[in-house]
């Protein structure tokens, strides 16, 4: 029976969300193939590593950022003949949903790193290098269903947040505007996903906003549902 050589990677969709919108960051490959193009962070597994150890190293020497606290999940496995010029190689992709990561710096084979917004990526697969869009497509769609079953969108906000602040998060994962009062209403209900303080602000603008921090709920029962 014949083997073909066989290449094993990993590919990371680190996203968050930066000035109101969800964003993703990726590299600038200063290398072939795809030199000059835009990709997600990634490389090949070295014999002595694991998956998950590979993709925090290429995290950490691509863009500088430290992958130590990192809570990273598997997405999928992609290995489409052709999905790297250089030959048949296999990749396994990760995801991260995070708040408040800094700006990264470039390194190893990478020429820069930034943060990109999401939405423009989505709308656009011939900005991505590899099959970059596909992987960055599944990983999307991964965190706005975890929005739907878990309460990580309170960790992007303030710790002490109004629902309106909590909604925009909603809105930058899922890329949809939300009505205010289903929303709230929604959001009070959910038994520990918020718990009101008794205090109230008006930096939303207008009528004085109650406040609330993060409950202690792990999952939501009923879920939150992009309608």
């Amino acid at each position: 029976m014949d083997f073909q050589p066989l290449g094993l990677a990993t590919d990371l969709v680190i996203l968050t969300v930066r000035d109101g919108a969800l964003q993703v960051l990726l590299i600038r490959r200063g290398i072939a193939p795809y030199k000059g193009r835009w990709a997600l962070p990634g490389g090949f597994v070295r014999p002595a590593e694991d998956l998950e150890t590979t993709a925090r190293r290429e995290l950490t020497e691509e863009t500088g950022l430290a992958a130590a606290g990192l809570h990273l999940e598997q997405v999928a496995t992609y290995g489409a003949p052709d999905r790297d010029p250089r030959g048949r190689v296999v990749s396994v992709a990760y995801l991260a949903l995070v708040p408040d990561l800094p700006a990264p710096v470039a390194g190893t084979d990478a020429e820069s790193a930034r943060w990109v917004a999401a939405p423009d990526l989505l709308a656009d697969p011939a900005r991505l290098a590899f099959d970059h869009h596909r992987i960055l497509t599944d990983a999307v769609e991964r965190a706005r269903a975890k929005l739907e079953y878990s309460p990580l969108a309170a960790a992007f906000c303030p710790p002490e947040f109004t629902i309106s602040e909590l909604r925009t998060i909603y809105e930058a994962v899922w890329g949809a505007p939300l009505d205010p009062r289903n929303f709230h209403r929604k959001v009070t209900k959910t038994p520990g996903f918020v718990d009101p303080i008794g205090a109230t602000t008006t930096r939303d603008g207008g009528r004085p906003a109650q406040l609330f921090r993060r409950g202690t709920a792990p999952t939501l029962h009923p879920p939150m549902t992009r309608g």
